[in-house]
Formats: structure tokens, C-alpha cells, sequence
């Protein structure tokens, strides 16, 4: 097992010398799974290109929570009036009865 991570760590290295970012966050990513305890296999064919990091400071509960976007053209509902709120419009036809 730590013969593959150093393996994948001078990959990884070898890729950021020859500017392959790309390449140099998947390896780091397979390397960052070892260690968390995944097997070599699965590790092998993860997808890690959708794994999204903490930013830096940003420590302590729901700091890690997708944010939700609404989709193209969602426009907010329109707010409900406060003053006709629990009014009813008939109000004068109830003291006729």
C-alpha cells in the first residue's frame, strides 16, 4: 500500500513539473482515497473529478454544504402583502347578518 501511494506521489509530481494539473489532482485525489481506507481497486476507477474541496478557513459544521442555484430564468414568487394579511374583504357583509 505505501509502495502505490509513493508511486502515485511521484506521478503526481512528475505530472506538476510538466504543467499536467489535471492529471497531478487526480493522482493527488487516488492518493488522498488510499489513505482514507479505500481498496487499491476501487481506487483504480474512481471518478474523482467531481469531488469538491473545503476552502481554505472555512472550518466547523455546514462549512462543507453544496450550495443549491436555482436553475436559468427562476424568478422568486411574488411576497404576500402584510397590511391584507388575515383580512377578509367582506368584513361589512358579516355585520348585516
Amino acid at each position: 500500500m505505501t509502495d502505490m501511494i509513493e508511486q502515485l506521489r511521484e506521478d503526481m509530481q512528475r505530472a506538476a513539473a510538466n504543467d499536467d494539473f489535471e492529471l497531478a489532482a487526480r493522482l493527488r485525489d487516488r492518493i488522498n482515497l488510499l489513505r482514507g481506507g479505500a481498496e487499491s481497486g476501487d481506487v483504480a476507477a474512481a471518478d474523482t473529478s467531481g469531488i469538491t474541496r473545503q476552502k481554505p478557513g472555512a472550518m466547523g459544521l455546514g462549512t462543507s454544504r453544496q450550495s443549491v442555484s436555482p436553475p436559468k430564468g427562476w424568478k422568486p414568487p411574488k411576497k404576500p402583502d402584510l397590511m391584507t394579511k388575515g383580512h377578509s374583504r367582506r368584513r361589512g357583509d358579516a355585520s348585516k347578518s
